[in-house]
């Protein structure tokens, strides 16, 4: 997709919340045992914006100048709705590592997710 770069944070979010979402599923599924309720409960863990402000922290460090910039990007959306367990920069930088995956996957760089989320241990 040529338009990626210029596509707003919010959409990118969007898309990187299903992407994440499908691939913490895919992990969940095929190392963990138990009931489908006890596998959602695993999954929904793991998708929290806490868990996913957590996960940036373990990635930033290595991220290049354009992954970044996309994060960076996504954290200043203004959604106006922050959930209420969640303070609104735990919220933001969700939103930023959620944009960064909408942008990797419509880049179809499907290995760097990979690599990503082995650093997140995911």
């Amino acid at each position: 997709m040529d338009n990626v770069s210029q596509m707003s944070a919010q959409r990118l979010a969007f898309l990187g919340d299903a992407v994440y979402e499908l691939f913490i599923r895919e992990r969940i599924v095929n190392e963990e045992k138990g009931p489908i309720g006890e596998l959602n409960k695993l999954k929904v863990g793991k998708v929290c914006c806490e868990t996913q402000s957590e996960m940036f922290k373990k990635i930033e460090g290595i991220l290049t100048e354009e992954e970044f910039a996309i994060c960076r990007r996504g954290r200043n959306v203004r959604t106006g709705r922050v959930p209420k367990n969640s303070s609104g920069s735990v919220y933001h930088q969700a939103t930023g590592l959620e944009a960064l995956f909408g942008y990797l996957y419509l880049k179809r760089r499907i290995l760097r997710i990979e690599e990503l989320l082995k650093i997140m241990n995911i």
